[in-house]
């Protein structure tokens, strides 16, 4: 059976991995950026660049978005010239963003009214790493016949994909993962200050506390980080963070579900952020918590 012809829009951090990954697996890969010159990787790895999204549209299958939020998630589905404008029924759409929830389910509601093509939120977690070694963690949203369609054209992104139930479910456990991560800097940050300021070697921690209930990938890749103020070349972006658990506080509203320590990390970030560190590495913010 043939593979199905993919376009990516939106090769950054993430959607560039992505991209290689699904054409090493085989795939007919085109791609489209809103900057040109973030597509020469992938096109040097056998990538197809389109001039525009319509004609990115027109030439594929399914539509991968790997964007940067839920703003740019609508511009480019139903801004001028953007998806809707040249979808067609047979198609299938994927957005691998973090976007917001409700603002998922009235996308995909649109599409589908509109222009008869399914939505599938598959927001991803496990960076840039996971994303090189196609051990992604892929949690979706969708009707069960469209998530079990492009199960396979995610297969080489993920080491476990898991269908979380209608559209917009996949967007909210991703929120919930972000909740625990963001909360998860936030307190590494107070933790490594206080170990400094307490005379002890921030460096040690992550050797010393190895294995224990402490332990967790955030904790393995942040506190190293945050001990020898390695801030050059961040491999995600504070802002990042922010907007997810931002995402979290606005839809703890929505269903009256109180998330303070969410809202408190999320102050946290916005106050380093107002700093000047919105596009610095949430590692960055143990620089908040230590003594002049």
């Amino acid at each position: 059976m043939s593979h199905p012809r993919l376009g990516i829009i939106g090769i950054g951090l993430m959607g560039d991995p992505m991209t290689r990954r699904l054409l090493a697996a085989g795939f007919d890969v085109s791609v489209w950026n809103r900057s040109p010159d973030k597509t020469a990787g992938v096109a040097a790895a056998g990538a197809r660049v389109a001039g525009s999204i319509g004609e990115l549209v027109a030439d594929v299958d399914v539509i991968l978005l790997c964007l940067a939020n839920t703003a740019v998630v609508e511009a480019v589905v139903f801004g001028e010239d953007g998806v809707a404008a040249h979808a067609r029924a047979g198609q299938r759409l994927v957005d691998l963003s973090s976007s917001d929830p409700e603002a998922t389910r009235r996308f995909a509601a649109r599409l589908a009214a509109e222009h008869g093509v399914p939505w599938v939120d598959a927001p991803v977690s496990g960076g840039v790493a996971g994303a090189e070694a196609g051990a992604l963690a892929v949690m979706c949203g969708g009707d069960p016949e469209d998530v079990e369609a492009v199960r396979p054209l995610l297969a080489p992104l993920a080491a476990r994909m898991t269908h979380m139930g209608p559209v917009g479910s996949g967007q909210v456990t991703k929120v919930c993962n972000q909740m625990i991560v963001g909360c998860q800097a936030a307190v590494i940050a107070e933790m490594v200050a206080l170990a400094e300021a307490s005379g002890v070697d921030a460096h040690r921690l992550t050797e010393a506390l190895a294995g224990g209930f402490a332990d967790s990938r955030p904790f393995r890749i942040l506190t190293p980080r945050m001990a020898a103020s390695d801030f050059a070349t961040p491999p995600w972006h504070l802002r990042t963070l922010l907007k997810d658990l931002d995402m979290a506080v606005a839809q703890s509203g929505r269903v009256t579900s109180a998330t303070p320590m969410s809202a408190l990390a999320a102050q946290l970030m916005r106050g380093h952020a107002g700093r000047g560190h919105a596009d610095a590495d949430p590692a960055s913010l143990v620089e908040a918590y230590r003594k002049p």
